[in-house]
């Protein structure tokens, strides 16, 4: 054992080389080179950091310093070099390796976790070398920008830093799916997924956020993840202006559209006669999204759709005659928004039934 801690089988053979190269002036053999490599590599795998391990080298220089040196001190002092040069090679290369082997090992647990894969019980023990404990409640927020995202990317390495720095070590898991941004926290500390969402708007550009609800267990990770891209992809069919959209906020709409054919017959009934207008049903249904999006109030939904108040309530009268609905009314109201709801879900009547 060297006297900073270095074990000395990781020094074996540098005294011989020493002696080797001070006789004879030569350079390191091939063999030579390639077990300084190995021994690197050995010490990398075992821990030892590379700032000690070059130290050991160079004390072991002073210690094993040929007596006789007929080849100078130049040939030694480049032996010392090559045999450090080789040594550090082979370290780095057990880094890297190590460091892909850890990133494979990521990605697999990220893959299984969030498609529900794997044996639960096997699943929770890989989690907890991430720093995740599957027993508790866990929520997902997804991040996605205008362009795709990998783990390696500045915006997802920005975004994780001011994560770090604002709450630490927190069983937090921030990682990217299919060019997303995705966070995994407790639930119970909403606070972080508030903070991920702020950061990952700002790093996007103005990118859109959803947020999962909290679940229990291992399998409440990918209910909340799939609720996430849920309320992505309802928000990009509705045309949601909230940058940041939580799946607690929206649930009505799942509600609405679970059952498929109940909602067809609804928006066919209600809004079905609107395509007998000039120009069909699209502008009248783009008139009441903007008209209950205002909050039924004319001239906020005249400004929006850059009308006269005039020209949108002839807009209203005309859908009211097409339907027997007058969207003015509270009780046709509420049939005519659950109707164009649908309509919006279901790309109606671009697509067609």
């Amino acid at each position: 054992m060297t006297g900073n801690g270095i074990p000395d089988e990781y020094l074996d053979g540098y005294a011989r080389i020493l002696a080797a190269v001070a006789s004879t002036g030569r350079r390191l053999t091939r063999d030579e080179l390639l077990a300084r490599r190995e021994l690197g590599e050995r010490a990398a795998e075992a821990g030892f950091g590379l700032r000690a391990l070059v130290g050991a080298h160079l004390a072991a220089a002073r210690t094993h310093w040929p007596v006789t040196n007929s080849a100078g001190t130049d040939s030694v002092l480049a032996a010392v070099e090559q045999v450090v040069d080789a040594f550090a090679e082979g370290y780095e290369r057990a880094q890297r390796l190590a460091v892909r082997q850890e990133v494979a090992a990521r990605r697999e647990f990220i893959d299984d976790l969030l498609y529900g894969r794997s044996d639960l019980g096997r699943l929770a023990e890989r989690a907890e070398r991430f720093g995740l404990r599957l027993s508790y409640e866990h929520a997902v927020a997804v991040a996605e920008g205008f362009v795709a995202y990998d783990e390696e990317d500045a915006v997802p390495r920005s975004v994780e830093q001011a994560l770090i720095g604002r709450f630490g070590d927190r069983s937090v898991l921030l990682t990217t799916k299919a060019g997303r941004l995705v966070c995994i926290a407790p639930g119970d500390q909403g606070e972080v997924l508030v903070y991920f969402a702020k950061q990952a708007f700002a790093a996007t550009d103005g990118g859109r956020v959803a947020i999962g609800r909290p679940r229990p267990g291992v399998g409440g990770v990918v209910q909340s993840y799939e609720e996430a891209l849920n309320v992505l992809d309802l928000a990009e069919r509705l045309d949601l202006d909230d940058p940041v959209l939580h799946a607690a906020d929206l649930l009505v709409y799942p509600v609405l559209t679970r059952d498929r054919q109940a909602m067809t017959e609804l928006v066919l009934s209600a809004l079905g006669p609107l395509e007998a207008a000039r120009g069909g049903a699209e502008p009248l249904i783009e008139t009441l999204t903007v008209y209950f999006d205002a909050g039924c109030v004319a001239a906020e939904a005249a400004r929006r759709l850059s009308l006269s108040v005039r020209a949108l309530t002839y807009r209203l009268e005309r859908i009211h005659k097409l339907t027997g609905a007058d969207p003015a009314d509270p009780v046709h109201r509420y049939t005519l928004q659950t109707a164009v709801i649908g309509a919006r879900l279901m790309d109606w009547p671009a697509k067609s039934f």
